[in-house]
């Protein structure tokens, strides 16, 4: 989808006079373009804010399976339908079980949970008399002699054949609890790590083009990657703002992680458009500034949709079949990425020229 986009746009904006893409000449129109994308996820986020998960509020996280059938994705959602144990987000994972997330719970309200859920959903062959559990509308759990054949219309239900009953046990994998106290604590060292990240961003590039002084100064192009990258990381997270309004999506530990990633991944993007640059103006001087940011976008505009599309394939592979686990992480990255290679493109690049414009006033 990528690489169609983009090659689309570029058809639409070839300069006449050479065998070169405008993207500087056409700036104008990818500003338009960003400045709604980052106005609008804005928005979404002043209205719907982000869902914080459980690693920034605190909680308590369970992992169950089933060692036959899992009960139904409803089924198991009803269970939580009182609110007892608060807003309880029900994820199914890639083997046979569950992930339930929920407000911090005690040692007895743990425990209450799990028998609830064994009443409710195990099935126990034990000396030729088992416990069946019929999951239709009104189910209710019931014992029965082994010689009976019980069936029901839920396909969570066990038959029995030949006066055998298959066992289904619910098996408790982890129990994870985070404090008030530490997921405050967990909140403030991303916003600390986040903002130490972008202050090294921009001393490292200052530093990388502190030979680079004219027509712009070398601590712009550090500036420069750092907005590229606020667009990348609003962008992203009013998505996110969307997902977690319509459908409970949080933004947790994993995802800070992701923008960190996408940090890494749009400056590398960025800082190779502006060596190029950079080479050229050591090359042909600059004098006509524009043109030479616009052959240097050129001549590396290929590399960064084809790396970009690559991992794309890997990371669109990881979201499908990596399970839910890391779900919505691998889409974070889709998303971050995919903006990265269009600041690096057709925003960092351009706002340079801006610069050089707006200092010659």
């Amino acid at each position: 989808m990528e690489v169609g986009f983009s090659w689309g746009v570029l058809l639409l904006i070839k300069n006449k006079n050479k065998n070169m893409l405008n993207i500087v000449g056409k700036r104008n129109i990818f500003f338009i373009i960003s400045c709604l994308w980052v106005g609008l996820s804005i928005l979404f986020i002043i209205i719907f804010g982000l869902k914080p998960g459980i690693d920034f509020t605190g909680g308590s996280i369970m992992e169950i399976s089933f060692t036959g059938d899992r009960p139904a994705f409803g089924d198991m959602q009803a269970e939580f339908s009182d609110n007892t144990y608060g807003n309880v987000l029900v994820q199914p994972t890639q083997d046979n079980g569950y992930i339930l997330k929920m407000k911090f719970i005690s040692e007895d309200e743990h425990k209450a949970i799990l028998q609830k859920l064994r009443d409710k959903f195990e099935v126990i062959k034990d000396k030729g008399v088992s416990n069946v559990v019929a999951t239709s509308q009104d189910s209710n759990l019931v014992n029965i002699e082994a010689t009976v054949v019980s069936t029901t219309a839920s396909t969570n239900t066990t038959s029995t054949n030949d006066n055998n009953i298959t066992e289904n046990r619910l098996i408790e994998d982890r129990i994870e609890t985070i404090g008030p106290a530490i997921g405050a604590q967990l909140k403030q060292r991303s916003i600390e790590v986040v903002i130490v990240v972008v202050l090294a961003i921009v001393l490292f590039v200052a530093y990388a083009f502190r030979k680079v002084s004219k027509p712009v100064k070398s601590w712009k192009y550090g500036v420069t990657a750092v907005i590229a990258l606020i667009h990348d990381v609003i962008g992203t997270m009013g998505v996110f703002a969307l997902l977690g309004k319509f459908y409970g999506v949080e933004v947790d530990i994993p995802f800070v992680v992701a923008m960190l990633t996408v940090f890494g991944y749009s400056v590398n993007d960025t800082i190779i458009v502006f060596d190029r640059i950079r080479e050229n103006l050591i090359k042909y001087g600059y004098e006509k500034f524009d043109e030479v940011v616009n052959k240097g976008i050129n001549e590396t505009i290929s590399r960064s949709i084809n790396t970009s599309f690559t991992v794309l394939l890997v990371l669109s592979a990881m979201y499908f079949f990596g399970g839910s686990s890391i779900h919505y992480f691998s889409l974070a990255l889709i998303i971050g990425i995919f903006l990265g290679t269009y600041s690096s493109i057709f925003l960092a690049s351009p706002l340079l020229v801006v610069w050089q414009k707006m200092s010659q006033k």
